[in-house]
């Protein structure tokens, strides 16, 4: 997608973030962190234009999410594999990189998904694994939903807070990778803390 055509989705205000957002999550073309930080720079004027944006594109991927699952779901669990091997490599997703989604869902379910949305490319292609194993929608959707926010909010943000400085998204974009790696690790380690706690809490 180019700049021309990034520029008239965003000239569709909520709408067009919530357009981008989902077409994301099967035209992986530009790091959401990008995308994410340039919803700040660019279409985010106060506050309530803030909220607006973090929802707005917090919608568009829980869709796109539930694309993926409704998908995997259609399918099963070994057509979902063949369809990977057969046409994976055109969205960039990996075989290999298919099996390790599908292992983590061995886990803890709710965290895996809510996590998996603070993770690189992990955050496009989970659903449809989520969806082949016939994970129950409503628990996929509130922590596809829950871990989307953790991950959008902050970069959406950023990308306010970097408006008026004078830098380009592409000087800031070290600056935003480092920050959107921080918020992931304070979210793998929060859920790794709880996760801790509840373990003890039924062994005691």
């Amino acid at each position: 997608m180019d700049s021309l055509s990034i520029l008239f989705f965003l000239d569709l205000g909520l709408v067009g973030i919530t357009l981008l957002c989902f077409g994301e999550k099967f035209l992986p073309v530009m790091p959401s962190y990008v995308l994410l930080v340039l919803f700040g720079l660019t279409t985010v004027h106060s506050t309530a234009d803030l909220v607006g944006a973090v929802l707005a594109s917090t919608l568009g991927s829980v869709l796109g999410a539930i694309g993926w699952y409704s998908l995997g779901r259609i399918i099963g669990h070994e057509r979902s594999e063949r369809f990977v091997e057969r046409f994976g490599k055109y969205v960039l997703l990996r075989p290999t990189f298919y099996h390790r989604l599908m292992a983590a869902y061995r886990r803890n379910q709710f965290l895996v998904t809510a996590i998996g949305q603070t993770v690189p490319t992990a955050r496009i292609y989970l659903p449809l694994p989520a969806g082949a194993i016939g994970l129950s929608f409503a628990p996929f959707v509130l922590a596809t939903t829950l871990g989307t926010l953790t991950w959008n909010a902050p970069l959406v943000t950023i990308g306010y807070l970097l408006r008026g400085s004078g830098c380009s998204l592409k000087a800031n974009d070290l600056t935003v990778l480092a920050s959107t790696i921080g918020v992931a690790c304070l979210v793998i380690f929060a859920a790794a803390a709880t996760h801790r706690l509840r373990l003890q809490r039924r062994s005691s």
